[in-house]
């Protein structure tokens, strides 16, 4: 009995953490979208990646758009108390990472995009937003 109880309450809260790195997942979607991110796509890869839960894919237009929208993540998920494990690239190189642990966040420039397709490299993913 004991033991029953105990496995639903582990299943309870990881069906909780996954809402909200669901949610947070949204609202770095609708983060990008407030800096006119385009060819925004959400996927979810719990059940072909090991190292994270969702990707966001997204394409800025200009050096200067891709810093915008960068940023405008980076003070949504302070707002949410969340940082960033790690940043990686940079807006010279057409592609910016933001590492949030269950969230994998890409920023491209198009060129940048249409070379690694990532879309392409993790198809068996569930796409659950795609916004052109």
């Amino acid at each position: 009995m004991v033991c029953d109880i105990i496995y639903w309450l582990q299943w309870l809260l990881v069906e909780v953490i996954t809402l909200d790195t669901a949610e947070i997942a949204r609202k770095i979607v609708d983060a990008a979208l407030n800096r006119h991110a385009s060819d925004i796509v959400l996927l979810d890869v719990r059940e072909v990646c090991s190292f994270t839960d969702y990707f966001v894919i997204c394409n800025g237009e200009s050096e200067r758009q891709l810093t915008a929208i960068s940023e405008e993540i980076d003070e949504m998920l302070a707002e949410e108390n969340i940082s960033p494990r790690r940043h990686q690239g940079n807006v010279s190189s057409g592609w910016i990472i933001l590492d949030i642990g269950d969230i994998v966040v890409h920023i491209f420039s198009p060129e940048q995009r249409k070379y690694y397709t990532l879309e392409e490299m993790w198809s068996k993913g569930a796409t659950v937003v795609k916004i052109l």
